[in-house]
């Protein structure tokens, strides 16, 4: 499934596109895996052109088989190239039923605190709820441990609630939250 999602500029925040990842996006990937706070939060490290082709081939063979769909989210430009990464920001499925999606996401340290993570969030979670009703889509949870308070922030601010806290488990060394939002 090749989806391209936009997102329009307001009277204080520029538009987003999120787009499929391309093999021209290693080097950003690169970037965003050697930033101390996406590392920390990530299970495996990132620091060759080979490691990021693996990545970005991992994130082609997902979406062709319908296991997850991850975007790169940047800037729109005039002439309808794209401008640079700011985040990265996945919908995936844990088992073969559609009632629950995950959705995961990172930003690059050069667009925190623009509002970019929330807006590419509700604009996945609102397409995901309309394009997968028809499989029976009825929650998305969005996991993070429990110290990641920028992702509890961004959980917030898009409509997902605290359900409930994972205790640790290997890889993660840490409790974790569960915040859900369900199909309207």
């Amino acid at each position: 499934m090749t989806v391209t999602l936009r997102v329009e500029a307001t009277a204080t925040a520029g538009g987003l596109v999120l787009r499929p990842w391309r093999a021209d996006d290693a080097e950003a990937v690169i970037e965003a895996y050697r930033d101390p706070d996406i590392a920390r939060w990530t299970t495996s490290p990132m620091e060759t052109p080979e490691d990021a082709l693996r990545w970005l081939e991992r994130q082609w063979e997902d979406a062709e088989t319908g296991k997850r769909l991850s975007f790169a989210v940047c800037e729109p430009q005039l002439d309808g190239e794209y401008g640079k990464l700011l985040c990265n920001i996945s919908l995936k499925w844990n088992d073969d039923s559609r009632e629950i999606g995950e959705v995961g996401y990172w930003t690059l340290a050069h667009a925190r605190g623009q509002g970019v993570a929330p807006r590419a969030l509700e604009a996945l979670s609102t397409w995901a709820f309309d394009a997968f009703a028809g499989d029976g889509l009825r929650r998305l949870e969005l996991l993070h441990q429990i110290d990641n308070l920028a992702s509890c922030r961004v959980a917030e601010k898009t409509g997902y609630r605290l359900d409930r806290i994972l205790p640790a488990y290997p890889p993660y060394p840490r409790d974790g939250h569960v915040h859900v939002r369900d199909a309207d």
